[in-house]
C-alpha cells in the first residue's frame, strides 16, 4: 500500500477522535461552558448531522478541485475549527465549530476515498479502504478515551488542541504523499456521476451499509448499561467492554480490506448471517459476563468486516462516479451512526432490547443486499 494512504488514515483518526469526542467529555464541557448535560450532547449530534448532510453537498462542491489541494484545505478548516472551539467560552460558538469541523470532515472523507481507490489498482480498493478506515477505528480505540484523559487531567480545550495538533502532521501528508495532479478537471460529468446512483447494485450496498451501521452504533452506544446491569460488573468494566469492541472494530475493517476485493460476496454471506445470529446471542448472554465479554470483540469485528465490505461494494459500482461515491458512502455510514442510537433508545425497556433491534436491522440490510442483486441480474 502507497505511504500516502497510511498519511490520510493519520487525518481520518484524527477526524474519528473529534466525531466521537464529546461523548467523553460531556460532563467537562457542561461544567465549562454553564450548560447541562443534554445541552452539552447536542454537539454530537450537530457534527454527526453536518456529516449526513455535508458528505454529498462538500463531495458535488468540491468534485472537480485537485484532490491534494481539496483534501489540504479541508484539514486546514477542520483544525482551524478546533482552535476556534478550544478559545471559546460560548456553546453557540462551540456549537457553530462542530458543524463547520462536519463539513470539512465530510468533504475530507469524500475526497480521500475517491483518492484512495484512484492511489491503487482497481482489484485493490477493498485493501485500500481498509487502511483508510482503520483510522476511524483506531479512534474509537485510542483517540476518544485519551480525549477524555486529558480532559479529566487537564480541561475539555486540551482535548481539542490535541486534535488540531494531530492535524498538523496529516496536513503536511497530505502535501506531500498526494499527487499534485490526482482528481480535478478530470472527473466526470456532474450528471454522469448521478445518474450511477439508478445502480441498484450501488444503492443497496449503500442502504445495507447504513442499516448495519445503524445496528452496530445503536447496540455499542447502549453498551454500558447492560455491562453495569444484566452483567453485573461495575462501572470500571465499561471501558474494558468499550475498549474490546474497539479492538474487534479494527480487526474487523483490517479483514474486511484484505478479503473484500476478492471475496466480498463469500464475506456477506458468512458474515452476514453471523451478525445476524450474534446480536440475539450477546442479548441472551447478558448475564454471563464470561460469554459477554468475547461476544463483544467478535461483534465489533463481524459488525466493521461486513460494513467495510458493503462500502467497497459501492465504491466498485459507483466506479464511474470517483468523488460523488466518496460522498454516498459517507452519508450512508453517518446516517447509520444518528439514526442507530435513536432507534435503539426506543427499545430501552429491556436493557438488551438495542441487541434486539440491531438483529433487525442486519434482517433488513441482508434483504435490501438480496433484493439489490437481483434487480442487478435483471438489469444485466
Amino acid at each position: 500500500m502507497p505511504f500516502s494512504l497510511y498519511l490520510l488514515a493519520l487525518a481520518v483518526f484524527a477526524m474519528g477522535t473529534s466525531e466521537f469526542l464529546p461523548a467523553g467529555l460531556l460532563p467537562e464541557l457542561a461544567a465549562g461552558l454553564g450548560v447541562s448535560v443534554g445541552t452539552a450532547g447536542a454537539l454530537a449530534s450537530a457534527f454527526a448531522l453536518g456529516m449526513v448532510v455535508g458528505a454529498p453537498l462538500m463531495a458535488v462542491w468540491a468534485r472537480r478541485w485537485p484532490r491534494r489541494a481539496g483534501l489540504f484545505g479541508f484539514v486546514a478548516v477542520f483544525a482551524a475549527a478546533h482552535a476556534a472551539g478550544a478559545l471559546t467560552g460560548s456553546f453557540h460558538v462551540l456549537l457553530a465549530t462542530r458543524v463547520v469541523a462536519a463539513l470539512a470532515n465530510a468533504g475530507f472523507l469524500a475526497l480521500a476515498v475517491a483518492t484512495a481507490a484512484a492511489l491503487v489498482v482497481p482489484e485493490r480498493r477493498g485493501r485500500a479502504l481498509g487502511v483508510l478506515l482503520s483510522g476511524t477505528t483506531a479512534a474509537t480505540v485510542a483517540g476518544v478515551p485519551a480525549g477524555a484523559l486529558l480532559g479529566q487531567l487537564l480541561d475539555w480545550r486540551a482535548a481539542f488542541w490535541a486534535v488540531a495538533v494531530l492535524c498538523v502532521p496529516a496536513a503536511l501528508g497530505v502535501l506531500l504523499g498526494v499527487p499534485a495532479g490526482a482528481g480535478g478537471a478530470g472527473a466526470p460529468a456532474l450528471r454522469v456521476e448521478l445518474a450511477q446512483l439508478a445502480r441498484p447494485g450501488l444503492w443497496s450496498a449503500l442502504l445495507a451499509a447504513a442499516l448495519v451501521n445503524a445496528g452496530t452504533f445503536g447496540a455499542f452506544t447502549f453498551l454500558a448499561p447492560v455491562v453495569t446491569g444484566p452483567a453485573g460488573l461495575g462501572r470500571g468494566w465499561v471501558p474494558v467492554v468499550l475498549v474490546l469492541f474497539g479492538a474487534g472494530t479494527f480487526l474487523g475493517v483490517n479483514a474486511a480490506g484484505r478479503l473484500a476485493d476478492r471475496h466480498s460476496r463469500g464475506l456477506l454471506l458468512v458474515g452476514g448471517p453471523s451478525l445476524l445470529l450474534g446480536w440475539p446471542a450477546l442479548a441472551a448472554a447478558a448475564g454471563r459476563p464470561a460469554v459477554l465479554l468475547p461476544l463483544v470483540l467478535l461483534l465489533g469485528a463481524l459488525a466493521f468486516a461486513v460494513g467495510a465490505t458493503l462500502i467497497t461494494r459501492a465504491l466498485y459500482e459507483g466506479s464511474g462516479a470517483p468523488t460523488l461515491s466518496g460522498g454516498y458512502a459517507t452519508a450512508a455510514l453517518n446516517l447509520g451512526a444518528v439514526a442507530g442510537p435513536l432507534l435503539a433508545a426506543a427499545t430501552l425497556r429491556s436493557p438488551t432490547g438495542p441487541f434486539r433491534s440491531a438483529a433487525l436491522l442486519v434482517a433488513a440490510a441482508l434483504l435490501v443486499c438480496a433484493v439489490g442483486r437481483a434487480l442487478s441480474r435483471a438489469r444485466r
